[in-house]
């Protein structure tokens, strides 16, 4: 298991090199979240939504994503608000139930998950969730020593030594443990590390000494793209000679892994924009999805993005929205459920209307372009309550209803079309780009190649299986 002294302290990338490392090496394994809170979401076979980064490290494990994986998903769509996703499922009593009421309640289908795991396959990699050290929440926390505890996990605790201060995070949150929960920490790992190794200097022995427990592991800093968790890092600016994408990073905004296939395409910049700025200098503007479409729309009214938005499609700029994007630059959102707070004017720039109703539609899903003349069948996924309406003003852009166009303004309920390689180059290419679209999925499956042997480089890998001592 892999715990974090702090949130992002690398926690994911290591369970996904870990998944891999174990694949590699011929075992049957899978990964186990008990609960993450992200807005980035993937759907499994049968409909259920789990974390990006647990359907990442299904992918690692080469295991097909199952939402036992990770049995609690929360959805953040206000401050102190979340959806509550049960099995892949929304649960709305749930969602409805005091934070410090729940665990109790979810507590019983966390162990059943995590044992029908365990029956299933010859080795788990669990993650941990921010950190296990938080003592106000320790008799509430389901997804740190809990988790361990149940299934008597080898901990690794694990701090970002590039924030400074590692040797007294690593302590510090030792310390906080219960003493049974201190007996199941196997090492410690310093994560990010840049530089020379001997500046550690005796901080190791230092940390066994208090501890009784060894640092295990110095894994260097690794550049990657491997999709994240729930932050976006990615930052840019415009660059001269390429196509450059403004990418608006709204409050709430999710699944923002799905634009990694631009952000890692040759001769193509996608700029986050997050407040007023001018639009013009982009080549195309995408809005992505959002857990609370209607907020989102609010940020861009109030921030005068709004005002950009309109004035580049009168000025024929591209702009493509996708699922709540593709809402925001509708008429208007109808709430009558209260979903997201009440019924919200949107941008107007697709004769449209989406009504959010309580029951969520999450689906992989093909679907014939009607637009973009792509030629072949499109692969993505669905994560909506909104039913969009079409009016005369728009055309298809998508079979069966899931896209629509109006002059250079296109939007899309599906996510994941940009991972479809003919789709990227039909998008990109009158924008004026004119290399050979990658193959996606065979460049995350070489990166995470790459991060699995970079992470066995520290004999990580080899230490948890036995190979060194």
């Amino acid at each position: 298991m892999v715990q974090g002294c702090t949130s992002d302290a690398g926690k994911s990338f290591l369970a996904a090199a870990l998944c891999r490392a174990a694949s590699n090496r011929g075992y049957k394994v899978a990964p186990f979240k008990a609960q993450n809170m992200s807005n980035n979401a993937a759907v499994c076979r049968d409909g259920g939504e789990i974390g990006r980064a647990q359907w990442l490290q299904a992918v690692a494990a080469r295991a097909e994503p199952d939402t036992r994986m990770n049995p609690i998903l929360l959805k953040p769509s206000a401050d102190t608000f979340s959806q509550v996703v049960v099995r892949g499922r929304v649960d709305h009593r749930l969602t409805a139930t005091p934070f410090l009421e729940r665990p109790p309640l979810l507590w019983p289908m966390v162990k059943q998950c995590l044992r029908e795991l365990e029956e299933s396959c010859d080795q788990l990699v669990i993650e941990g969730a921010g950190s296990p050290a938080e003592v106000n929440l320790r008799s509430r926390d389901l997804a740190n020593m809990a988790v361990a505890l149940e299934c008597d996990a080898r901990v690794l605790l694990v701090s970002d030594i590039d924030r400074g201060g590692s040797f007294a995070h690593l302590l510090g949150t030792f310390l906080c443990l219960a003493p049974d929960e201190q007996a199941l920490v196997e090492g410690f790992v310093l994560n990010k590390f840049r530089g020379d190794v001997t500046l550690l200097g005796n901080g190791p022995e230092w940390l066994r000494a208090r501890t009784g427990v060894p640092v295990v592991a110095v894994v260097p800093h690794l550049r990657h793209h491997l999709p994240e968790e729930d932050t976006l890092h990615h930052r840019a600016r415009p660059v001269r000679g390429h196509v450059n994408l403004a990418l608006l990073v709204y409050p709430y905004a999710s699944n923002l892994d799905e634009f990694d296939p631009l952000v890692h395409e040759p001769g193509v910049t996608v700029v986050p924009i997050r407040d007023l700025e001018p639009l013009e200098p982009y080549d195309a503007i995408l809005l992505p999805g959002s857990k609370n479409s209607a907020a989102s729309a609010r940020h861009l009214f109030a921030t005068g993005l709004a005002d950009e938005l309109r004035a580049a499609a009168k000025r024929g700029q591209p702009v493509h929205g996708i699922c709540g994007g593709l809402q925001i630059l509708g008429r208007d959102i109808r709430d009558p459920h209260g979903l997201e707070g009440g019924d919200q004017e949107c941008l107007g720039l697709l004769d449209l209307c989406t009504v959010l109703e309580p029951d969520k539609i999450t689906a992989r899903t093909r679907v014939a372009d009607l637009w973009w003349k792509v030629g072949e069948v499109l692969e993505g996924y669905e994560i909506h309550h909104g039913r969009t309406k079409a009016g005369p003003g728009v055309g298809p852009a998508l079979a069966d209803g899931l896209g629509w166009a109006e002059g250079s303004v296109t939007a899309v309920v599906p996510h994941g079309l940009f991972e479809n390689s003919s789709f990227r180059a039909a998008f990109l290419r009158p924008l004026g780009w004119s290399g050979e679209p990658r193959d996606w999925r065979a460049a995350l499956e070489a990166e995470l190649d790459r991060v699995a042997a970079h992470v066995e480089g520290t004999d990580l890998g080899r230490y948890l299986w036995g190979e060194v001592s």
